[in-house]
């Protein structure tokens, strides 16, 4: 017989699996002797109550042994000599889309304007020991793509759009913990996610498939109104009557040129704000209920969300013992975002706190027409830079500060590595943001007491949430609507938010893109 079941664990229960079968049986009330097994299906942490506990998920067999089949299994095809899909982009919906054309049978060409991750690690380093950006390789752009040097957040709620647990299955086949496919709010950590990434970049080159980095779209080749491949900066032309566009959502560069080529692309909402930093320690305190560290228990994180005035504002990619980084895409231009180890075990933690933004918050760029987004993230971003020096340091002010619109006059230590300027970020900001951000705190506040300190500090800016495009697509066959053969695809193209609803949508694209070819 199996059982499912559903218990809770104290923190200090939940670290030794030996004495599992022992806890099973006496919480649930099942002699010992008749348990042959039990797989675990879902651990989730539950910190409403003053007692914090695990709960876990148990798939128990009793007088019953388990099958040994995998629930997955991944037939990857030599494509060496098949057909190409031409992939832009390797971040998680590019990779995704390739392994899934490789099952296919079909040959992934992918074209990665930045470096592979061993590579991109130093441009990254040379952001912080250099103040250098390259802007075809940082946090955003290369082998990975932005979650690589992130946090590897694994949650998502576009849980009908695909199968969740086959994207988890294929990261823990290429390193993964295998703990992502049981935890609720499953991470990966930076440390981690280079090596898996390298892994899945393997997989597609073992079997057949091809990949291009330091190679940056520059043109499109369309007939009429179908496209048969691309041109890159190094004037090579690539052919192929399917392309996957999976560029990720700073690559600014990509939207002009559909834009300049009149190929439709439509402004979207998203999100802009801070970067919110408090001591670890408080978080802790709040979110379980005590001042003592209790050893067994994970760095406490957050979620927050309300509405003012009509507009979103909500906490974003939240870092818990994490640090603040310059994700900067250009020269000039200063943006902020988190990353976090798979530990999580450093001193700050971080979000972003954001506020979401339309057409009628950036009308003063309407001549820019679709583009008019991206010139409002231009102009917070130059204006941060400016305000903090020039030099990629943060310009900050403590929350507290924030709402009574005082300039800061000293800081506490900061994750940040590049240093911190006070500034009084009520003037740098929009006005219609900053009165979003005191409201919001307010609330927040109420939910967390204690959120509301001036041990935290506020960093800005945080622009790059989501993309402030969208590439309109048919709803069955994925395609661009214009453009035959074009399947946008990804957090660039306004279609998912993070690595699995992106890993999803990839292989949503690749499947069509097949069809295409095939046809």
């Amino acid at each position: 017989m199996k059982r499912i079941i559903t218990l809770p664990f104290l923190p200090q229960e939940s670290v030794n699996p030996n004495e599992f079968k022992h806890i099973i049986s006496q919480k649930a009330a099942i002699p010992l002797e008749d348990i042959n097994t039990y797989r675990i299906l879902k651990r989730t942490i539950d910190a409403r109550q003053r007692k914090v506990v695990f709960h876990y998920t148990f798939e128990i067999y009793i007088h019953e042994t388990p099958s040994v089949e995998k629930p997955y299994s991944f037939q990857y095809k030599n494509v060496i000599n098949s057909k190409p899909v031409i992939i832009i982009g390797a971040g998680p919906a590019g990779l995704y889309a390739a392994l899934r054309l490789i099952e296919l049978g079909i040959k992934p060409v992918i074209i990665e304007r930045g470096k592979a991750v061993e590579e991109r690690k130093n441009d990254i380093t040379a952001i912080n020991r250099e103040r250098k950006i390259n802007p075809d390789s940082n946090y955003c752009f290369g082998e990975g793509g932005a979650g690589t040097y992130s946090d590897g957040k694994l949650y998502t709620r576009s849980t009908k759009r695909g199968d969740v647990h086959r994207i988890l299955h294929i990261l823990h086949e290429h390193g993964a913990s295998e703990d992502i496919l049981i935890d609720t709010h499953a991470h990966i950590g930076t440390d981690k996610l280079p090596k898996i990434i390298s892994n899945i970049r393997n997989t597609i080159l073992e079997n057949g498939g091809k990949i291009l980095f330091g190679h940056r779209v520059t043109d499109f080749i369309l007939k009429g109104s179908n496209i048969h491949g691309v041109i890159t900066n190094h004037t090579n032309e690539f052919t192929a009557t399917a392309v996957i566009l999976a560029n990720g959502h700073s690559a600014r560069d990509i939207y002009e040129l559909l834009y300049n080529k009149k190929i439709l692309i439509e402004t979207k909402s998203f999100a802009v704000g801070v970067r919110l930093e408090h001591p670890q320690n408080l978080i802790n305190t709040i979110q379980y209920h005590s001042p003592e560290i209790n050893p067994y228990l994970p760095a406490a994180s957050y979620s927050l969300a309300c509405q003012s005035e009509g507009k979103g504002v909500f906490s974003f990619c939240m870092c818990p013992g994490g640090t603040i980084v310059t994700a900067s895409t250009s020269e000039n231009e200063l943006v902020l975002n988190g990353m976090s180890n798979s530990q999580r075990n450093l001193p700050f933690a971080n979000a972003g706190i954001v506020v979401t933004v339309d057409k009628s918050d950036f009308s003063e760029y309407k001549n820019a027409g679709e583009l008019a987004g991206i010139k409002f993230q231009e102009y917070l971003e130059r204006n941060a830079f400016i305000a903090g020096g020039s030099n990629y340091t943060a310009p900050a002010q403590r929350m507290c500060d924030f709402i009574e619109k005082k300039t800061s006059s000293s800081f506490s230590k900061s994750s940040y590595y590049n240093g911190l300027k006070s500034v009084a970020l009520h003037e740098l900001l929009p006005p219609f943001i900053n009165k979003r951000l005191q409201e919001a705190f307010s609330v927040f506040n109420q939910k967390m007491k204690g959120f509301l300190t001036n041990e935290a500090i506020m960093l800005g800016v945080e622009t790059r949430t989501s993309s402030p495009i969208r590439i309109p697509r048919d709803k069955e066959t994925l395609e661009h609507i214009e453009i035959s053969g074009l399947f946008p695809c990804g957090e660039g193209s306004g279609y998912s938010g993070g690595i699995v609803s992106s890993a999803i949508d990839g292989e949503r694209c690749a499947e069509q893109a097949a069809k295409k070819l095939n046809s």
